[in-house]
């Protein structure tokens, strides 16, 4: 197992168990998502690039899986990835260094499952 797998595979249960006990919420975020990453002016694959690339902001792991995984399946390339997660290591410094390789290694895991 690779990082994204791995760490979507560690969420899938609490997560499970979570939006049964408060299903309200859920639909509710749900809803937010959708609205969020539905395409407008901008299209949906550079949503979800601004979503890679602010889940790195926010350290947030299960994020970073989500978001890398949607990217790819926006059919966005290894270098456009690569360079939203750039812009996150310059508006982060340190932490983007760390959590930018996450952010790149989930992506290249999703996009060789996509494309084999």
């Amino acid at each position: 197992m690779t990082y994204g797998t791995q760490v979507r595979g560690e969420l899938r249960a609490p997560a499970r168990d979570l939006r049964k006990a408060i299903p309200q919420v859920y639909e509710g975020y749900r809803q937010l998502h959708d609205s969020a990453l539905t395409a407008g002016a901008l299209d949906a694959k550079t949503k979800e690039l601004i979503a890679l690339a602010i889940a790195v902001s926010k350290e947030c792991d299960g994020c970073i899986a989500a978001h890398a995984h949607a990217a790819v399946r926006q059919d966005a390339t290894e270098q456009e990835a690569a360079e939203a997660i750039g812009v996150a290591i310059l508006m982060n410094g340190g932490p983007g260094t760390v959590y930018g390789p996450r952010a790149f290694a989930a992506f290249r895991e999703f996009q060789s499952e996509a494309n084999p």
